[in-house]
């Protein structure tokens, strides 16, 4: 890996370079429609040097970090223009579309579709760290549509920054599930936020009370709307599934509340205690 091309230059992209940079010794080229961007990733030092499209030609990766109603059609240009051993990697929240995109392109084979899995409810330039990938999962659908090679370069650029890949066959399947842990997440938090400031008009009064609790269950709502309504709008069936799935919860719990059902309200808590045992599970597996 000497040189690797980076298009969009936000939290994941620019965490993405750093982290390539510190692991690789890669000369770092960045791509950004937002000429601030491109300009403050250069100042701190996330990228090299500031590149157009036509760059992809000579590296030996582009990564794919731009939102994801972008990176369908950016990735048909992307593998338009590169040479035969040119890796090309989109690091997208969805993967079905862009899988489709690409489905029938001459050089599929270039192509990996990952989900590094992290990130922080900021955004641009300035929000890029490094360790932001440490530990953490990342998922590659459709190994078998591309080269054995690009999925080994793939698996050890990742290796590189201490993430544990994780292989997905569907693309669609992937959808699906992360529209459950990640996206209801997302939604979830937004509309706490958006609740409880129509609610408490006096914003001292929810600076004064928030806890930690409150302050962590709505961390995603500082999300940029930017970068996450094209998720919504592009998994939206999914999405649809689980808000369905989790308003009917609601208003289950509701209703038991209404009639001060201890016991049911009791069961229904202590039954979704064992998440703890799962996201440990989870935690545990990511260190080995």
């Amino acid at each position: 890996m000497k040189k690797i091309a980076v298009i969009g230059l936000g939290l994941i992209g620019g965490s993405l370079a750093l982290e390539l940079k510190k692991a690789t010794w890669a000369t770092i080229y960045g791509i950004d429609n937002n000429a601030e961007h491109l300009q403050k990733a250069l100042e701190l030092g996330i990228i090299y040097k500031k590149a157009s499209l036509n760059i992809v030609k000579e590296v030996d990766i582009v990564i794919i970090a731009v939102p994801v109603n972008i990176i369908p059609k950016l990735t048909v240009q992307v593998l338009d223009l590169i040479e035969a051993r040119t890796l090309v990697i989109d690091v997208g929240s969805t993967k079905n579309e862009v899988c489709k995109a690409v489905k029938n392109h001459p050089k599929r084979k270039n192509f990996v579709a990952v989900h590094p899995i992290s990130g922080t409810e900021f955004s641009g330039p300035e929000s890029a760290i490094y360790d932001l990938f440490t530990n953490k999962v990342n998922i590659i659908c459709e190994q078998k549509l591309s080269s054995k090679e690009m999925i080994i370069r793939a698996v050890e650029l990742f290796e590189n920054i201490k993430m544990r890949n994780v292989f997905m066959d569907s693309a669609t399947q992937h959808d699906k599930h992360i529209a459950y842990v990640s996206h209801l997440s997302h939604i979830s938090s937004f509309m706490l936020g958006k609740t409880v400031l129509e609610i408490e008009k006096n914003e001292e009064s929810i600076f004064d009370m928030a806890g930690s609790g409150f302050e962590s269950t709505v961390r995603l709502a500082k999300s940029n709307p930017e970068t996450w309504i094209p998720i919504f709008l592009q998994n939206k069936e999914n999405i649809l599934k689980s808000l369905n799935e989790y308003i009917k919860n609601l208003n289950q719990f509701k209703e038991l509340l209404i009639k001060e059902s201890t016991e049911d309200i009791y069961t229904i808590m202590q039954n979704t205690n064992k998440i703890k045992g799962v996201l440990a599970g989870i935690k545990n597996q990511s260190k080995k």
